[in-house]
């Protein structure tokens, strides 16, 4: 499934054809996706102008000039296509080649900009919804999200107070999206594994008892911040199946100090050990244990 770093890669990709510009058509291929669609899905949009589009989390959010905002969420195989008068480009792709067959194109907008959009998910794990601006936040996918990694009121002292008393994994927490919004397993392990920290830890070690920060809390909070940036700057991750505006696979994936990386040598300097893989609630961790503790 994308993070943080995929998704606003595909939301800056989807900017300069969208907002400002109207619905001029809509086709829903399918009443469904994960979830049905609203009934009136077609009419909400169509004749609408986005006024402009957002991320929260893993979520696209398209705010309309009718006061509703469009919800997106890519799923585990969900793209959008591009297509223009001059070219056609996929918004942040991963390695694994993207889907073109039309048989799981489900969605397409009509842009006013000229651009033909088409959301394209063979597994229908992803989902749409349109909500009105004022309901958004008590929205069940909305009301549960944890604050946004690279927002200023992310620090260590609002990290450690969600850490406090958890008993699970410190990678398990930092995957919880009730915990931080975005992350999963890409840049928890990358962030872990910058902070010198395991992932094996168990959260509440993060928080003192009265739930205060320790340095390992602030080390986390700043690797965090800087391995997001870095991926978004490189234009996300190339693994499986997100690709850049331009068509051209993100470079982070090259980057990668310890993700997919299980029998090699660990990148710290000085550190003799060799990145190995784990498997947590049922997904893959990679880390060093000999500079993660």
């Amino acid at each position: 499934m994308p993070e943080l770093p995929e998704v606003e890669t595909v939301c800056r990709g989807l900017a300069p054809v969208m907002e400002g510009a109207r619905f001029l058509r809509v086709e829903a291929r399918r009443p469904d996706l994960r979830f049905p669609l609203p009934k009136d899905f077609k009419t909400r949009l169509e004749g609408k102008t986005v006024v402009a589009l957002g991320r929260r989390g893993k979520y696209l959010l398209a705010d309309l000039s009718s006061g509703d905002v469009l919800l997106m969420h890519l799923g585990m195989s969900g793209s959008f296509r591009v297509r223009s008068a001059r070219k056609e480009a996929t918004p942040g792709d991963f390695h694994h080649e993207r889907s073109k067959d039309g048989a799981h194109d489900h969605i397409l907008f009509a842009m006013s900009s000229g651009a033909t959009i088409t959301f394209n998910d063979p597994r229908r794990f992803g989902y749409m919804d349109v909500i009105p601006r004022a309901e958004l936040e008590g929205h069940p996918l909305m009301k549960a999200l944890g604050p946004e990694p690279l927002g200023n009121a992310f620090d260590a002292a609002m990290l450690a107070k969600s850490l406090c008393g958890k008993k699970t994994s410190l990678k398990a927490a930092l995957s919880d999206q009730k915990v931080v919004a975005g992350l999963g397993n890409i840049y928890v392990s990358e962030a872990l594994h910058r902070a010198k920290i395991s992932p094996r830890r168990k959260a509440s070690t993060l928080a003192t008892q009265s739930g205060a920060p320790t340095e390992r809390t602030r080390a986390l909070v700043e690797a965090i911040k800087a391995v997001l940036r870095d991926a978004i700057k490189a234009g996300g991750s190339s693994l499986r199946d997100h690709r850049r505006t331009d068509g051209e696979l993100g470079d982070f994936q090259h980057a990668f100090r310890v993700y997919d990386r299980a029998g090699e040598p660990c990148p710290t300097p000085g550190c003799k050990g060799k990145i190995r893989r784990l498997v947590q609630a049922g997904r893959s961790t990679f880390f060093c244990p000999a500079c993660q503790r």
